[in-house]
């Protein structure tokens, strides 16, 4: 993948998209913690879709986060990032915060997103079955938090060429963690709660879920919740997947998303 820039009018917002691969256009929004080190999730799309992955204002080297105060305001500026694109028709597919900024996208401008793809999106709140605070995490607690196979998250986190337990590691971590959760806050904190499910029905566009089994932060029962509220609807679930079920099984998810568009 590589990166470019573009520049919002009239915000003057400077937003780095990564972008790779050849094939139909596939818009990837990427989730609270912002694109993995050498995701595989992203290279695997690109094996078969042209990605375009741009990252939020306050993750890598996209600003513009101060004019960014709610979830209508995110909302917004990733429409605006997408028709700077350009694209053609694309698929839109969001991951965990993503999905939950996809999902507000396909309600708002539901006639120009006409193919949707969620994977384990935040925003709805079951009492029964509430989503774990990531805010309350620690860095060493985030691979099982995330991953299904803990040790397999460990090197995806790091790039398998960092330990959470060496201090300057840590720092590095911390200080680009606490930026991105501060744009995070804005959306998920304290609950991921902000009236999406009273917009679903807005959602036209032919729609794919896709959840990890065994995800430890969004408990999958929260696949069928969006699956009920979203028309025709399909959900996915992925064996010996966590939360992040793009990262952990990418040749399920690109093969989910390859059968269904």
């Amino acid at each position: 993948m590589k990166s470019r820039f573009i520049t919002l009018r009239p915000s003057g917002a400077r937003i780095e998209v990564a972008e790779g691969g050849r094939g139909s256009d596939l818009f990837f929004l990427h989730g609270a913690g912002g694109h993995m080190p050498n995701d595989p999730l992203l290279a695997a799309l690109a094996s078969k879709f042209r990605v375009v992955a741009p990252l939020l204002p306050g993750y890598g080297r996209s600003t513009g986060e101060d004019g960014l105060h709610d979830m209508l305001d995110v909302t917004l500026h990733s429409l605006d990032v997408l028709e700077a694109l350009k694209l053609r028709r694309p698929i839109v597919v969001g991951h965990s915060m993503g999905g939950m900024i996809a999902a507000e996208m396909a309600s708002i401008a539901h006639t120009e997103i006409t193919k949707l793809c969620l994977l384990a999106p935040a925003g709805l709140w079951l009492d029964e079955q509430p989503v774990v605070d990531i805010f309350a995490k620690l860095p060493y607690e985030l691979p099982a938090l995330l991953f299904h196979d803990a040790e397999k998250g460990k090197k995806v986190l790091t790039s398998g060429s960092g330990n959470m337990d060496d201090p300057d590691f840590l720092k590095a971590f911390l200080v680009t963690r606490a930026r991105q959760l501060g744009m995070a806050g804005k959306l998920l904190f304290p609950v991921p709660d902000r009236g999406l499910v009273e917009r679903l029905y807005r959602v036209t566009a032919r729609t794919l879920i896709v959840w990890g089994r065994e995800d430890a932060l969004i408990p999958a029962t929260y696949g069928a919740a969006f699956k009920k509220a979203i028309s025709k609807a399909k959900l996915v679930m992925v064996a010996k997947a966590g939360h992040a079920v793009g990262q952990e099984r990418p040749e399920a998810v690109l093969k989910a998303i390859r059968d269904f568009f």
